[in-house]
Order: structure tokens, then sequence, then C-alpha cells
């Protein structure tokens, strides 16, 4: 067998080598990707009474194992373990939803017509590939998979090269669960060899979340071939304080919802935008918060903030708050690493930012808060408007008409109200602009990579 290379699975609160895997050969990925087209011709027949069992059982597996799960997690990519836990819950979840829901969400859809009949149905296309981050390890496996299996659809997934246990492990609860051999299939290769593949023709589909350049790139290899894709590739969500919001809650849900997988998540709140006027209330509340902040052991339950993902992740954080700095941002807390093992940071904020510097228009993926003054609600709009992102954002504030307003203006896929952008099976997930396009979860989610047939009966002499 021909290994090229090897993939370490390394735990980033201790910069331990955990566990060593061989890359997959290139007879090897033929191997998985025509196990994976030969596995569609049976399971595209399959009921969806047989595909809902098999989810459920998923599910079922997932809740069992979940301590056993999160601490995979927790190990391999750094998160809290209550936060590794939460995901796995997350996860049943949504394959429950699409169990229960799946038949509904993608039943023959009536057309009403003058003459005959005429409805649309939904069929399975084939083998989807594709590639996934660290950030969330059984979540972006579980809102792919999920609604594809449902639908009928086989996987290939080239998970991140730094979770190979989490993507192992589900694969194996996968077939535990009676999931057939060869409808998911993971690939152990390094990124750099996954854009030939979106030219075989055994590949339907393709989706990925990642950064802006990969997205890019494995989106005009799709469309060379004529492929369906979806991107989800990272934001910079604004959370808009209005005048009416109450101070203490809005500070408080910023800034837990910044240290959320200790700020590496694409929704989380990166541009906190505020009025002038509570400006100086707003930040001196933060920097109490993030003053007493607990950081350290992922596994520790008093632990509040858990070490970024790799040593590359930090130092690239760490990068660029002294980039803002140099270029004239105010640090008011945090911005350096603990002396200590493993990839950890203090939480930080920073303040002052303006539009000739690298942190106006990057997405920083870590802990950093960073805070915005405004003179009014017109300026705060535009502010959060003014990036090359779109994919969620929170406007804060008692009137609801008043928000609902305000969130109709910000162009983006999503926006909450009082809340971080969430996550729910039922309701759908993705952005506009360069945070990609296509959804994930709900209906929206399930119907992405379907075949949707127009079927019309009618008879010779009708006029269509």
């Amino acid at each position: 067998m021909n290994m090229t290379s090897s993939i370490k699975s390394v735990n980033p609160a201790t910069n331990k080598v955990e566990k060593i895997y061989q890359e997959m050969s290139a007879e090897e990925v033929d191997t998985i990707l025509s196990k994976a087209d030969n596995a569609y011709l049976t399971w595209k027949k399959s009921s969806f009474t047989e595909r809902a069992v098999i989810l459920h059982n998923i599910a079922k597996t997932m809740r069992d194992k979940k301590e056993l799960l999160g601490k995979i997690c927790t190990t391999e990519m750094g998160k809290l373990l209550s936060e590794s836990i939460s995901e796995v819950e997350l996860c049943a979840n949504i394959f429950d939803y699409y169990a229960n829901e799946g038949s509904r969400l993608l039943a023959d859809k009536e057309i009403d017509v003058k003459h005959g009949k005429a409805f649309l149905t939904y069929e399975p296309i084939g083998v989807l590939l594709t590639v996934q981050p660290w950030n969330f390890p059984f979540y972006q496996i579980t809102r792919t998979a999920a609604a594809n299996l449902m639908a009928g659809n086989t996987i290939v997934l080239k998970h991140a090269s730094n979770i190979p246990q989490c993507a192992e492990i589900m694969e194996k609860i996968f077939i535990e669960a009676g999931l057939p051999d060869g409808v998911y299939n993971n690939l152990f290769i390094p990124g750099s060899k996954v854009s030939a593949l979106v030219s075989d023709e055994r590949v339907k589909a393709v989706s990925l979340t990642g950064s802006k350049p990969a997205g890019s790139n494995f989106a005009s290899e799709a469309s060379k071939v004529i492929k369906k894709s979806t991107l989800e590739l990272g934001g910079s969500d604004a959370f808009i304080v209005l005048a009416d919001a109450d101070i203490d809650s809005a500070v408080a849900t910023a800034t837990a919802g910044r240290l959320w997988n200790a700020g590496q998540v694409c929704v989380s709140p990166k541009r906190i935008i505020v009025l002038e006027n509570v400006a100086k209330e707003f930040i001196a509340k933060a920097k109490a918060i993030y003053e007493k902040i607990i950081v350290g052991d992922p596994m520790d339950p008093a632990t509040q903030l858990a070490p970024l993902s790799s040593e590359g992740a930090v130092n690239d954080v760490i990068n660029q708050v002294e980039v803002a700095v140099k270029e004239g941002a105010t640090l008011v807390f945090g911005g350096k690493r603990l002396d200590r093992e493993g990839a950890f940071m203090q939480p930080t904020i920073l303040t002052d930012i303006k539009p000739n510097m690298k942190a106006y228009h990057e997405e920083i993926f870590g802990p950093v808060l960073c805070i915005y003054a405004v003179k009014n609600i017109d300026e705060a709009i535009q502010l959060a408007n003014a990036t090359e992102f779109g994919l969620g954002g929170t406007v804060f504030g008692k009137n609801e008409a008043e928000a609902i307003k305000v969130a109709r203006q910000i162009v983006t896929g999503m926006v909450y109200i009082n809340h971080t952008t969430g996550i729910a099976p039922e309701l759908p997930f993705g952005g506009t602009k360069l945070s990609g396009y296509g959804r994930e979860q709900s209906l929206a989610g399930i119907r992405e990579f379907v075949n949707e047939k127009l079927i019309r009966v009618t008879t010779p002499d009708a006029p269509y």
C-alpha cells in the first residue's frame, strides 16, 4: 500500500500527539468513491421509513455515547467538554428531526394547473463530496449527513486533518446504527488532493465549509464540470445594541457569545456596535467580565475559556491583535498568550478600529471582542454591512418592531433578535455575499441536493 504521509491528531491543550493516521493512497480513494457510487444504487431505493429508522438509531447511539464523543472532541480540537457534549446532543436532535420530518419535507408537491395535473417530486442525485472544518467536528458532519442520507444520497467526507478521531468514530457510529456499507465514507487525505475529486464522474455534487480561498477554488472546479455546490465561508457578524437595550444583558450576551468555542465560530458576534453615549459603560463592563474569565484545561468544569484548536491558530490570532494595535487600535484587555503549555490565549477586547486597519476587514477566528462606537442606528447599520461577509448577526433591544426593522436592513443570511446567531434543526443556516451560498438544515437543507422533477399528467389535445 502506497502511504505518502501521516495525519496527526494533536491535543491543543497539551500539544501532545494523540494518534497518527496514514494518508490514504490514490487507490484507496478510488475504491471509496466506487463504494459510494455502488451503494447509491441500493440506498436510493430504500424507503423514507427505512432511512428514518437508521437516523433515529444514529441519534440514540450518539446520545448513549455523548460522554465518550465529548471527550474525543475536546481532546482533539480543544473546546470545553460541556460544549462538546452539547454539540453531540445537537447532532442527535438534527438526526431525529430529519428522521421525523424528512418524508414530509420531500413529499410530492401538487401544482395547480388548468388541465390534467402536475406535481413536483424530489429525487436523490447520487454521491455528495463534502469538505468540512474542525471547529464543530460532529456538527459539521451531521448538518450535511442527516439531510442527505434521508434524501437518499450517499456521502464521501474529507474532514479537517486535525480531527481524524472525530471523523473515524462518526463513521463507526453510522455503521453501528445500521447504515449500509458505502453509504457514508471518510477520506483521510490532505486538502490539496480534494479539488481533483470534484471532476470525478462518480461525484454528483459538492459542499464545503471553510475559508474564502478554499471555497473559491472548490466552486471554480465544480463550475467547470457543471456540478451543484454549496459554500459556507465564514463571517464577521455584527451585534448591534439599540438605544433601548438592557446594557447588562447585552454585555453578558455578547461577551459569552464571543467566547463560545474559544471564538472559533463563524457566527460568533465578532463586531459589537454600540451608541457613543453607552460605549464607555459597555466597554468597562465587558472588560470586568473578561478579567475574571478562567482560562485552562477544557476537561475541567470550572474552565470558561478553552485553548484554540492548534498552535497555528493561536499564533494567527495573536498576530492579528498585534497588527491591529500597531495600526492604531486600542487594546483594552488581553491580547497575550498564556505562559503555559498548549494553544491558550487571554480573552481580548479591541476598540478604536478604523477602516484603514486590517482588523476592520478580516475575520478574527478567536476570543477577540471588537467594539465599535457609532452616533446613531443608521451608522450602525452601515457599519454592520461594511464587510465582504454576510453570514449572521444580532440586533439587541426591547422594542421588537424596531429590532426587526433594523434586522431587515442587515445584509446577511441570518439575523437574531436578542440572541447571538444560533443553530436549530428546523432553522436554515447559511449566508450571502462572500460568506457563501446555499442552506443547511430545515426544509432548505434537505432540498439542496435533490432533483426537483416536474411530472405532468395531461392529454395530447391539451394546450400544455
